[in-house]
Parts: C-alpha cells; sequence; structure tokens
C-alpha cells in the first residue's frame, strides 16, 4: 500500500517540515557525491552503530571514538538510497504538515528530535553489538505518524493498491492505515529478537520505538489552545450524527 495523500489540509504554511525535507535532501546529495571509500568511512562515522558504544577494543581499530554520542542524532538526516530517501520524505510530507500544525514550530522541531532520538535509543538497546551502521529519518517519522494517529484518527488517507500491475485508489481511515503499519513493524521486530537475528536491513525497533515516543510526547508538547476543527473533521462528525 502506497500512501498518497491524507484529508486534512494544513492551517499554516509547515516551515519546519519543509526544513527538516531540505536538510535531509542535502545531506544525501552530499553523500552520493562522495567516492566510495569516503562514503562509507561517512556512513560509519555519522550512522548509528552500537557496537561503537558496547565494544571498545572493536570500536578503537575501526577508528570510531566511543565517547562521541553524536550519530544519536547525525543519522536522522543520512539514508542509504534514493529510494530510502523518497519514501521517508513522501511520508514525512504528508502527515508532518498536520501534526505541526497542532504543536506549533518550534515544539515539532523539538518533538521531531525527541522522536529521533528515541527511536535510536530502542534501537540500541534491541542490537547492542550491531556493527551495521543504521540511518535514515524512519524513526523521526514514525513519532509523527503515532502523533497524526491520536490527532486525527478520523482522517482519510488516499492510497495506492496495485493489484496484478492494475492501481486501485482507494480511502482507509487514519486510524486503520497506521495501526496496520505499526502491526507490520512489530511482528517482524519480535520475531528478530525471538530468532535472534537482527541481520534484518530494516531497524524494526526504531519505527516501534519512534511511533510509541510520538505517542507519548504529543500530549507534552501539544499546544494548548481552544480546539478548531479543520473542514474535514466537521464533515465527518457531521455525518456521523
Amino acid at each position: 500500500m502506497i500512501p498518497l495523500k491524507d484529508s486534512i489540509p494544513h492551517r499554516e504554511t509547515p516551515f519546519v517540515n519543509y526544513a527538516i525535507m531540505a536538510v535531509n535532501i542535502l545531506v544525501f546529495f552530499i553523500q552520493v557525491s562522495l567516492p566510495e571509500p569516503y562514503l562509507i568511512t561517512f556512513i560509519h562515522k555519522y550512522g548509528l552503530v552500537p557496537a561503537r558504544y558496547t565494544n571498545e577494543v572493536w570500536a578503537f581499530f575501526a577508528g570510531l571514538p566511543p565517547w562521541d554520542y553524536s550519530p544519536f542524532l547525525t543519522n536522522m538526516f543520512l539514508h542509504g538510497g534514493w529510494f530510502h530517501l523518497i519514501s521517508n520524505m513522501w511520508a514525512l510530507w504528508i502527515f508532518g504538515d498536520n501534526v505541526e500544525d497542532r504543536l506549533g514550530h518550534f515544539r515539532y522541531l523539538i518533538f521531531y528530535i525527541l522522536c529521533g532520538l528515541a527511536a535510536n535509543m530502542t534501537h540500541f538497546l534491541t542490537d547492542l553489538y550491531s556493527t551495521i551502521p543504521v540511518v535514515g529519518a524512519s524513526g523521526a517519522i514514525a513519532g509523527v505518524m503515532g502523533a497524526y494517529l491520536i490527532l486525527f484518527p478520523y482522517s482519510r488517507i488516499i492510497t495506492l493498491i496495485p493489484v496484478f500491475f492494475i492501481p486501485y485508489f482507494i480511502e482507509i481511515p487514519a486510524v486503520l492505515y497506521l495501526v496496520g503499519w505499526f502491526v507490520s513493524q512489530l511482528f517482524p521486530g519480535i520475531l528478530a529478537i525471538v530468532s535472534a537475528n537482527n541481520g534484518s536491513s530494516i531497524a524494526w525497533w526504531a519505527h516501534i520505538g519512534g511511533f510509541i515516543a510520538g505517542i507519548i510526547l504529543l500530549p507534552l508538547l501539544r499546544k494548548k489552545e481552544y480546539r478548531r476543527l479543520y473542514p474535514d473533521e466537521i464533515f465527518i462528525n457531521y455525518r456521523n450524527l
């Protein structure tokens, strides 16, 4: 399922969301401009490598100082390829603007960073000795999706479902789409721990941790103001009477 658009318009220009997307895109262009040996070093230096902090001998020989915790932040702005970047930025484009509306610009920035840090910490704690760098904005974006679930459960997500190369477009309630997405991350994450196999190219627990962090952090950072209904919400409330 490929989400294309949601039914909730933003009230204010989401400057912070646009800025986050711009930084991610800029950093990716820096990545692709690097020769391969430098790119590998770049990814290991600024990506999150759990073994860097749990195996000092390995970290020393790998040239990764274990006292540098900046990768818990910098890895949020790195991506492993064009598809990785585009899929993340597309999800941020769909869900981020409305969450920024409800939090306000500065609080949204803090919220996004805290969700990313929570996602990275969750991955770190579930794969302590991994020597594989983890990169991507997925964990922070998962937090945005968690907040969107709480704020706009009755929004509609216009979704593309290809069936035998034939595109079908359907509207899915946000609550079903986002809960379904979370479950699709939870089961592989549990399986990876039970089978003691964390060799997947996807950091499932970063997604899980970010999503849960978004739900927890939302009431702490949400603007305290009179709740104004969006046009779509008015229509939904009236239709359900």
